[in-house]
C-alpha cells in the first residue's frame, strides 16, 4: 500500500465508521419503535409482519418481542465496536497507533464481537423455540469459523498492541 493512498483510506474509513455509527443508532431506534408499536397495537403490527391470529400467535409475539429486545441490546454493543475502531483509526491518522489505549480498545472490541456472537445464538434459540411449521421464524444459526477466528484475532492483536506500546515506551525511556 502506498503512502499516498493511506491518508485517503484512513479518511474514507473515518467517514464510513461515522455513518455506520449513526445507522446503528437509527436501527436501534427503529427496532425500539417496532417493539413499542407491537405492545401498543399488536394485531396490526404482527399482521404486517405476516403473523395471522392463531393458537400459537401469543407465544410467537412474545418470541418476536424478545428478539427485538435482543436486537436493541446489540445496538450499544455494536456501537462499542464502531466507536473504538473509529478511535483507533484516528490514532493511526495522528501517526501514533501503538499506544496502550489502542490495546484496551482492541480488547474491548474483541469482547463486544464475542458478545454479538452470543447474542446471535440467543436470537436463534428464541426463534427456534417459538417457530412452528405453520408459522416459521426463519432465523438459523450458521457456524462461521471466520467470526470466531476474528474474536481470537482481536484478542491477539490487543496483546500485540500492548507489547508494541510497552516496547516503544521502553525505547523512549532509553533515548
Amino acid at each position: 500500500m502506498s503512502t499516498e493512498s493511506s491518508p485517503d483510506a484512513l479518511g474514507l474509513s473515518h467517514r464510513v465508521l461515522r455513518v455506520l455509527i449513526k445507522l446503528n443508532w437509527l436501527l436501534g431506534f427503529l427496532i425500539l419503535a417496532l417493539l413499542v408499536a407491537s405492545l401498543v397495537s399488536s394485531g396490526p403490527v404482527f399482521g404486517a409482519l405476516g403473523i395471522a391470529p392463531s393458537e400459537n400467535s401469543a407465544r410467537l409475539a412474545v418470541g418476536m418481542r424478545l428478539i427485538m429486545v435482543l436486537g436493541i441490546i446489540g445496538v450499544p454493543i455494536t456501537n462499542t465496536v464502531l466507536s473504538r475502531l473509529l478511535a483507533i483509526v484516528d490514532t493511526v491518522a495522528d501517526g501514533d497507533p501503538f499506544v496502550a489505549e489502542n490495546a484496551r480498545r482492541l480488547r474491548s472490541i474483541a469482547w463486544a464481537v464475542l458478545g454479538l456472537e452470543v447474542l446471535h445464538l440467543a436470537v436463534v434459540a428464541v426463534a427456534a423455540n417459538v417457530s412452528t411449521p405453520k408459522t416459521p421464524i426463519d432465523i438459523r444459526w450458521d457456524f462461521s469459523f471466520t467470526r470466531w477466528l476474528c474474536v481470537l484475532l482481536l484478542f491477539v492483536l490487543a496483546r500485540v498492541f500492548e507489547q508494541g506500546a510497552r516496547m516503544r515506551d521502553d525505547l523512549e525511556g532509553t533515548v
